[in-house]
């Protein structure tokens, strides 16, 4: 059997017996089922004489009980600094023997700044003991009073590892959307990052094709970090892509009045909008490196210098960030900043494309038909034959999902709307199957992609339907152009003669940039 040791400060009323007759230093070594081999008092030197006045009385009445003074010196004992500092050194000092004593500390004696220090070294284990809190007689004058052991290894109450799990459910189910996901590495991505979530304020990054619901889980993330109370802040979505040319600096950082040409008053920027709260720069593969290279001194030091501004304004916000493309590979091609990238790496998770995750998709199909019958107002249902037919397309690994759940949504609202008293009959499943390959088909043989995938290969399928427009215009100006200003002249015609800067061979290469190409590759 393991000795019991019991570590207390020397109470200085309660151990003198001015107040009343039950002193917790006395009467801690009399009950019979908690023998005391051991008991440590801490006093300050002017109460050396109650010290020795408590260990004769002590070890007097219970001879099995030896009581060792500790004299530890704290000049102020409500000043939490210099007690816990004190206390600190008294622990790291101590010999525990953990295989022959079990420890005890208690909290009846001391100060109240003394007894939360007990309870956070005991609760980080630089005191490898249970807490002890006694208490007078209950209706009685004479006795030892109560006694009750308390054990922070939580895991060993029940009822309250159950409740824990509880909530981590609860969590992942809102990370999950309220979907029975089943795809075991999905759910263990989920359940990693709520427990990063839950306790690291560091930048997410989540990768993974368009589609995939990065931008849905940067909203579901930002629900965990508000539940958690570690933000009070709003949720600022930005989407990189949508920022071109000299106004994306503004729309970040903001500017202060005359800073740009045509502003006329100052822009807070939503670097600024977002402070407190989290900023989800979804395909942040698009910003330019200067963006870059601002956006990574505002993570690191909260502050950043607005447009036309001489002082630094202070944002504080957690940051997660969205990209489709390999940010590994962009920036081994200069094309994203190293330094950047490595701050956002630290928790990346990437999100599956929907055909590799086929057991998910049968539930994602029944949320996605209650999202469209809330969104219609009525009540819709699959005859079974047209469900299992459905079923059967959605998960064949011929499939395409180029889209991922973007497709799979529009599939299942077409049906839905289409429905008639609420029934997806097998024809209707039959008439979806041949609408959406056919959408797939065309998109292949559109003239727009099929010039996007000779220079882009697979990356042309993350790219936004409004930008492939763009994108492939500008390709072929520059195959028709004899040279890189010849191009942007012909691109900018309209816009360049508001613009203080008139470089359009510079902009039309910061255009090419954002998708990874040059003027040469589009030439070739």
């Amino acid at each position: 059997m393991k000795k019991n040791v019991v570590i207390g400060f020397l109470g200085t009323n309660l151990d003198a017996g001015k107040r009343r007759r039950w002193r917790p230093s006395v009467q801690i070594a009399q009950h019979s089922d908690f023998p005391i081999a051991r008991l440590e008092l801490l006093h300050g030197r002017r109460w050396s004489g109650l010290a020795q006045k408590i260990k004769a009385e002590v070890e007097g009445n219970n001879p099995q009980t030896e009581v060792l003074l500790q004299e530890l010196e704290v000049r102020d004992p409500w000043d939490f600094e210099e007690v816990y500092g004190a206390m600190y050194d008294f622990a790291r000092d101590y010999g525990f023997d953990y295989e022959r004593e079990d420890y005890h500390v208690h909290l009846t004696t001391g100060t109240h700044v003394a007894q939360i220090c007990w309870f956070l070294l005991t609760e980080a284990r630089h005191i490898p003991a249970k807490l002890v809190q006694t208490g007078p007689p209950r209706g009685e004058l004479e006795g030892p009073g109560t006694l009750q052991v308390v054990d922070l290894d939580l895991s060993k109450y029940n009822a309250l590892q159950q409740r824990f799990d509880l909530v981590t459910k609860e969590y992942n189910t809102l990370l999950k959307g309220g979907i029975d996901t089943r795809n075991a590495a999905f759910n263990t991505m989920i359940d990693r990052m709520e427990v990063v979530t839950s306790n690291s304020d560091a930048p997410l990054l989540l990768m993974g094709p368009t589609g995939t619901g990065k931008s849905d889980l940067a909203a579901r993330l930002y629900e965990l970090k508000l539940q958690r109370r570690r933000i009070k802040g709003r949720l600022v979505h930005v989407n990189c892509s949508t920022l071109k040319g000299e106004r994306a600096m503004s729309t970040l950082f903001g500017h202060r009045r005359h800073a740009i040409p045509g502003a006329g008053a100052d822009r807070s920027g939503l670097l600024r909008e977002a402070d407190g709260g989290v900023l989800f720069l979804d395909e942040i593969d698009e910003l330019g490196l200067d963006e870059q290279a601002m956006i990574l001194h505002a993570i690191e030091t909260g502050k950043y210098f607005p447009l036309g501004s001489d002082y630094e304004v202070t944002s504080r916000f957690h940051l997660i960030a969205g990209a489709s493309r390999d940010l590994a590979e962009m920036v081994a091609a200069g094309r994203f900043r190293a330094d950047l990238f490595a701050r956002l790496n630290l928790w990346t998770f990437t999100l599956p494309a929907l055909r590799d995750r086929p057991e998910d998709i049968p539930p994602n199909i029944a949320f996605e038909m209650d999202r469209v019958e809330k969104l219609l107002g009525n009540r819709i249902t699959f005859n079974a034959d047209a469900l299992t037919a459905y079923q059967k397309f959605a998960t064949d690994p011929s499939t395409l999902w180029a889209g991922n759940f973007r497709d799979l949504s529009a599939s299942v609202q077409r049906m839905c709307t289409l429905a008639p008293q609420g029934r997806i009959t097998l024809s209707m499943v039959h008439t979806e199957i041949e609408t959406i390959t056919a959408i797939w088909h065309n998109a292949s043989r559109d003239p727009d992609m099929q010039l996007l995938r000779s220079l882009l290969g697979s990356k042309a399928n993350d790219i936004d339907e409004f930008d492939r427009v763009q994108l492939a215009a500008v390709i072929r100006a520059c195959q028709q152009s004899a040279s890189l200003s010849a191009a942007g002249r012909r691109l900018f015609a309209a816009s360049r003669a508001t613009k203080t800067s008139r470089n359009d061979a510079d902009r039309l290469r910061k255009y090419l940039d954002r998708f990874g190409l040059e003027w040469a590759t589009c030439r070739e």
